[in-house]
C-alpha cells in the first residue's frame, strides 16, 4: 500500500513539474525571439592574423585578440563625433592598409542584396571623419588596395573619390535607370548569381574593372505600391522572364592614369552571362567567368586590361547545367601559379587544381562527400580549407587538404552543421556548430583544429529551453516504390501516443540542390504546431542536394515532376503509420515550396486534404531567365517541360482546402503568379482562400507582418486539418 502511494505521488509530482513548463507561443517565435540563438557576427580579420574587429551597438568598431579574446582597442567610436547618424552604422570596410574605414549609414534596401547608403570615410590615425560624397547617396563604395581611392555607384554611373585631393570624378556618363547600369548588377544577376558588386580594383590600384548592363531590350515589369497613397505609384523595373531578352553585358577597365576606358573581349556572342570578374594576383590579367545562355558550358577568360584582348584558358561542359559560380570561383594561389575550381565532372562536386595556363594538375578531393564552399588557400601551409558534407546530406564539416591532394583532414569534430570563419593567414578560425539537439556553439581554434576557447555557448538559450515543453524532432528515412531512399524529419506532438492517430502537416522546399532535412538546431513553427497536437514532417526528395549530380539533376527539364512524386510517396508512407490520421494530411511551403505544395495537392487529391502556398511560382513561364533556364532550358525548346508541371494547368483536380498567400510588392516571385492562379481557380469553379500582404516583398516581413502571417497560417491549419 505504501509503495503504491509513493508511486502515485511521484507520478503526480512528475506530471505537475511537466505541466508547469511553458508552451511555445506564436509571440515567442515572431515577436520575442525567445528561441533565437546568439552567435558572433560581423567579424573582420585584420592583416596580422592575430586580431579581428566587430561592429557593436552604438556605432563602435572594436578590435579583439584572437589568442586571448581581450579587447585591444576601440578603433572607431561614434560617440566621439557630434553626428547622430554615425550611431546607426550598419556596415563597415577597412582599407587594405587598415588606415581608413568606410562606414555605411542610412541604408535603404533596393532588392535582396543591393542598397543605397550614406558613406563616411574615417581616418584612424587622424581621428577624422568626412562624408564620401556630398552629392547624394551611394552604392557599393569600395577602397582601392592602396587606400587612396574609393569607387562607388550613384544613379547607375561610377564615381571615384580621390581621398588625397578630396576630389570626386565621374568615370561613366551613360547610366540611366532601366536602360544602362554601370558598376552594379541588374535584377536577375543580383538575385540568381548573388552578384553583390559590379566593380573590382586591380591589385596595383591603377585600374578599375566594371560591368556595364544594357537593359534596353529587357521588358519592364510593373508593380503598384499601395500604402498611404491616394493614387498609388507604379514601380517599373527590368525583369527578364524565361525565354525573353536579357541585358547585354560588357566588361570594361578604367585606367586611373590615362583616364581611358577599354572594353574587354568576351567573345562574339552577346546572349550569354559573365557570372564573375576577378583580378589574378597579376594586375595585367583579369579573369572573366563566362557561361552560355543555357548555363551548361563555362569558360575562364583571361583578359589583358591594356589591350582588351582575352583568351580562354579553361572550359567545361555539363550535360545538364553548371552550378552558379560563387565568389571563390576560381580561387587563385598567391604565388600566381595555380587556380582551384569545383566541378561535378565525376558525379560529385569536388576540387580540382590547374596551372594558370589552364593545364590540369590534379584532383584535390574525392568521394561522395561533396564540397560546398571554399574558404581559401593558405600559401604557408599549402593547404586548401573548405566546407563539405560529412557522410550524409544532413551534416556538414570543415576540412583542409594539401595542394598535392594528400593529407586531407577534418577539422570539425562534432556531428551536425559545421562552418568556419578563418583569420588572415589561416592561423585561427572561428567555428560555428549546431545540431538537432544543440543550439549554436561558437569556438575559437588554431589551424590544427585545436579548440582555444568558447566565444558563445548559448547557455541562456539552453536554460530557456528547460522552461518550455519542446516537442521532439527526429530523423527517419524510407524507400520509395522506385527504390530511392529519402531522408526526412518528423516533429511529434507533445505527449505523443503511438496508439493515437494524429493529423500531419508536411513542410518542404524541394528546390534544385536545396536541403531542408538538416542536422541543425531550430525551434520554430514546426514545434509550435506540434504543441497544438499536429505532427510535422519534412522530406527531401529527388532534386535536393548533397547526394551527387544524378540525384540532384534528374529533375532537369521537368521541374516538379519527380519532386511531387516523392512528396506524394512520402505522404502515402505516412498514411501507413499507425499513429497518422490518413484522412488529415496537409502540405505547405514557401516560394519553390509553395509551388510544390500546389502541385502535390492538385496531383494527389486522394492523399492531401489541404495545402498552403506562400509566394508560389505557379507557372515557370512567369519566372526569371537565369534560374528557370538553368534547370529547364528555354521555353521555346521545352514547352511541355514548362507547362506539364506548372500548377496553374492542374487546377481542375483541386478537392481539398487551399490557402494562397503573397506579398503585393514581391519583386522576385511576382504577385502575377497568385493572381493568375486565382483566376484559373475561379473559372474552374474551385473554392479557395487567399491573403495578400500590401507592399511586402518575397520574405513577407516588417513590423507586425510575421505575427499576422503565422497567426493566419496557424488558424488555417487548425480549421482545415
Amino acid at each position: 500500500m505504501k509503495r503504491t502511494l509513493l508511486i502515485c505521488v511521484a507520478a503526480f509530482l512528475t506530471i505537475s513539474a511537466y505541466s508547469q513548463k511553458q508552451r511555445i507561443s506564436l509571440e515567442d517565435l515572431n515577436v520575442n525571439g525567445t528561441f533565437r540563438a546568439s552567435s558572433v557576427w560581423g567579424i573582420t580579420s585584420l592583416n596580422d592574423g592575430e586580431h579581428y574587429t566587430t561592429l557593436e551597438r552604438g556605432g563602435k568598431i572594436v578590435k579583439y585578440s584572437y589568442s586571448t579574446g581581450e579587447v585591444v582597442d576601440v578603433i572607431f567610436n561614434a560617440n566621439s563625433f557630434d553626428n547622430p547618424q554615425l550611431k546607426q552604422v550598419r556596415l563597415y570596410k577597412l582599407s587594405s592598409d587598415e588606415s581608413k574605414i568606410l562606414l555605411a549609414t542610412n541604408i535603404s534596401p533596393i532588392y535582396r542584396h543591393s542598397f543605397t547608403a550614406d558613406y563616411f570615410v574615417f581616418d584612424i590615425e587622424a581621428n577624422e571623419i568626412v562624408p564620401l560624397s556630398e552629392n547624394g547617396s551611394q552604392m557599393l563604395a569600395t577602397f582601392s588596395p592602396n587606400g587612396n581611392l574609393v569607387a562607388f555607384v550613384r544613379d547607375n554611373n561610377i564615381f571615384i573619390n580621390d581621398l588625397l585631393t578630396r576630389t570626386e570624378q565621374q568615370i561613366t556618363s551613360d547610366g540611366e535607370f532601366n536602360h544602362i547600369i554601370n558598376g552594379a548588377a541588374d535584377w536577375v544577376h543580383e538575385e540568381e548569381f548573388r552578384m553583390v558588386t559590379g566593380m573590382q580594383w586591380s591589385p596595383d590600384s591603377k585600374s578599375l574593372a566594371f560591368y556595364k548592363f544594357d537593359e534596353s531590350n529587357v521588358k519592364l515589369f510593373n508593380m503598384p505600391l499601395f500604402q498611404n497613397e491616394l493614387y498609388p505609384p507604379n514601380y517599373s523595373f527590368k525583369y527578364p522572364k524565361a525565354g525573353e531578352d536579357n541585358s547585354v553585358v560588357s566588361i570594361h577597365v578604367y585606367d586611373i592614369e590615362s583616364k581611358q576606358t577599354r572594353t574587354m573581349d568576351t567573345g562574339d556572342e552577346t546572349d550569354q552571362y559573365i557570372a564573375r570578374i576577378k583580378w589574378t594576383v597579376n594586375s595585367e590579367r583579369l579573369c572573366m567567368v563566362r557561361l552560355n545562355r543555357l548555363q551548361n558550358k563555362v569558360d575562364l577568360l583571361m583578359a589583358n586590361p591594356l589591350t582588351g584582348k582575352s583568351e580562354a584558358i579553361f572550359s567545361e561542359t555539363n550535360e545538364y547545367y553548371i552550378e552558379e559560380p560563387a565568389d571563390s570561383y576560381p580561387t587563385f594561389t598567391q604565388d600566381g601559379k595555380y587556380f582551384i575550381i569545383p566541378s561535378e565532372r565525376n558525379g560529385y562536386n569536388q576540387l580540382y587544381l590547374y596551372k594558370m595556363n589552364g593545364d590540369f594538375v590534379r584532383q584535390l578531393t574525392d568521394g561522395n562527400d561533396e564540397v560546398i564552399s571554399i574558404y581559401g588557400y593558405d600559401a604557408k601551409s599549402k593547404r586548401v580549407y573548405y566546407q563539405a558534407f560529412d557522410e550524409s546530406p544532413l551534416r556538414t564539416a570543415v576540412y583542409s587538404v594539401a595542394l598535392d591532394g594528400k593529407k586531407q583532414k577534418k577539422l570539425s569534430e562534432l556531428p551536425g552543421t559545421n562552418s568556419a570563419n578563418f583569420s588572415t593567414g589561416f592561423k585561427y578560425y572561428i567555428h560555428f556548430h549546431s545540431s538537432i539537439t544543440t543550439p549554436t556553439i561558437v569556438t575559437l581554434h588554431n589551424a590544427k583544429g585545436e579548440q582555444m576557447r568558447v566565444l558563445e555557448d548559448n547557455k541562456n538559450l539552453t536554460a530557456t529551453l528547460e522552461q518550455f515543453e519542446i516537442p521532439t524532432k527526429e530523423f527517419f528515412s524510407f524507400t520509395t516504390s522506385e527504390g530511392f531512399e529519402l531522408n526526412g524529419y518528423m516533429v511529434k506532438p507533445l505527449g505523443f501516443d503511438e496508439n493515437t492517430e494524429y493529423p500531419v502537416l508536411m513542410y518542404q522546399y524541394s528546390g534544385p540542390g536545396s536541403r531542408s532535412v538538416v542536422d541543425r538546431f531550430s525551434v520554430g513553427w514546426d514545434e509550435y504546431l506540434a504543441t497544438e497536437g499536429y505532427m510535422v514532417v519534412c522530406v527531401d526528395g529527388r532534386g535536393t542536394g548533397g547526394r551527387g549530380q544524378e540525384f540532384k539533376k534528374m529533375t532537369y527539364g521537368q521541374l516538379g515532376y519527380y519532386e511531387s512524386i516523392d512528396q506524394i510517396e512520402a505522404a502515402k508512407y505516412l498514411q501507413d503509420l499507425p499513429y497518422v490520421d490518413e484522412e488529415r494530411i496537409g502540405i505547405w511551403g514557401w516560394s519553390y515550396g509553395g509551388y510544390m505544395s500546389l502541385l502535390s495537392l492538385f496531383k494527389a487529391p486522394e492523399v492531401f486534404s489541404m495545402a498552403i502556398a506562400v509566394a508560389p511560382v505557379t507557372n515557370w513561364r512567369y519566372y526569371d531567365t537565369i534560374y528557370t533556364e538553368r534547370f529547364m532550358g528555354l521555353p521555346q525548346d521545352n514547352a511541355n517541360g514548362y507547362d506539364d508541371n506548372s500548377p496553374i494547368n492542374h487546377v481542375g483536380r483541386l478537392q481539398g482546402k487551399l490557402l494562397l498567400v503573397h506579398g503585393t510588392g514581391d519583386d522576385n516571385v511576382h504577385l502575377q503568379n497568385t493572381i493568375e492562379m486565382a483566376e484559373k481557380l475561379v473559372q474552374a469553379n474551385k473554392q479557395f482562400d487567399m491573403m495578400l500582404y500590401p507592399d511586402k516583398n518575397h520574405s513577407i516581413y516588417g513590423e507586425n507582418t510575421r505575427m499576422h502571417l503565422y497567426t493566419l497560417l496557424s488558424n488555417y491549419v487548425k480549421s482545415n486539418l
